[in-house]
């Protein structure tokens, strides 16, 4: 698959429909919430170089709404992350989800991990960092949300992002990341991880964590508590029995009773840090 210039990226970008082709056959218990009630669907962000797709759930009536961004997995801005903004939504929240990879390429369309890691692997962090921003900022201006009121979480590739966006934006009041990568070499895309920016980071995060997630070593986990022991703020929590991607309700790493507690205490950590 080609790189995307920026000059088709910004006559092209569009969000991707359905499940992303890379995680079929979907699970026969995928969780499923309808936008009754509620103004979803997908919108453009304006961003530096343009404008990049995301998708976007809040109640049909109000504003000043608390804004959640929600941050994708590898697989992008697909039909489970966009059901997850339906069910803050639901519940009185902003929430947008905007496709991040776009530029690079668009990895709903890829059929399997191998073709799409290296998509993923060009992404800046200071692109996805910037973008945020914009998403943001459009959702105060354009979509009656609390700039006051903002939290975030994300997914696996999305779980190691929440840490990163914290430490970049202190005016976030809290965060949830689920099993994202911790430790890594630097690069020049990624020249910090969220081992890094642990000890100084003032946005209360709450990490959940897999005890037999095979990509992230329980070591690092360990390792972040750590160094977040400067910051009384942030917590995380491990599930010993749960693999990685237990939220995943279309996929075969779901676990059921892992994935209701994980975003009850969500839930929770937000309402404790006012969002």
């Amino acid at each position: 698959m080609q790189e995307v210039t920026r000059r088709k990226f910004i006559a092209t970008a569009t969000l991707a429909t359905g499940f992303a082709l890379a995680v079929q056959p979907i699970s026969a218990g995928v969780i499923t919430t309808n936008a009754k009630g509620l103004v979803a669907g997908a919108v453009k962000i304006p961003v530096k170089d343009g404008e990049i797709p995301a998708y976007r759930a809040a109640p049909a009536t109000g504003e000043n709404f608390p804004i959640v961004l929600v941050i994708q997995e590898i697989f992008g801005v697909h039909e489970h992350i966009q059901d997850i903004t339906r069910r803050f939504a639901k519940l009185g929240y902003l929430a947008i989800a905007p496709e991040l990879f776009i530029r690079q390429g668009d990895v709903s369309k890829l059929s399997s991990i191998d073709e799409i890691r290296p998509i993923v692997a060009k992404v800046p962090d200071a692109q996805v960092l910037s973008d945020l921003d914009a998403t943001l900022h459009w959702a105060v201006k354009s979509a009656k949300g609390n700039a006051d009121k903002l939290a975030i979480t994300g997914f696996c590739w999305g779980g190691r992002i929440i840490w990163l966006y914290a430490a970049h934006n202190p005016k976030v009041k809290a965060g949830v990341a689920w099993y994202g990568r911790l430790v890594g070499d630097a690069t020049e895309l990624q020249p910090q991880n969220p081992i890094d920016i642990a000890s100084k980071l003032t946005v209360p995060i709450l990490g959940l964590y897999g005890g037999k997630d095979t990509g992230i070593p329980i070591n690092t986990v360990e390792q972040m508590r750590d160094r977040l022991k400067s910051s009384s703020k942030s917590e995380i929590i491990v599930y010993p029995d749960a693999p990685h991607a237990f939220f995943a309700d279309y996929r075969p790493s779901y676990r059921e009773k892992e994935a209701k507690e994980g975003w009850k205490r969500l839930l929770a950590w937000f309402k404790q840090h006012g969002v």
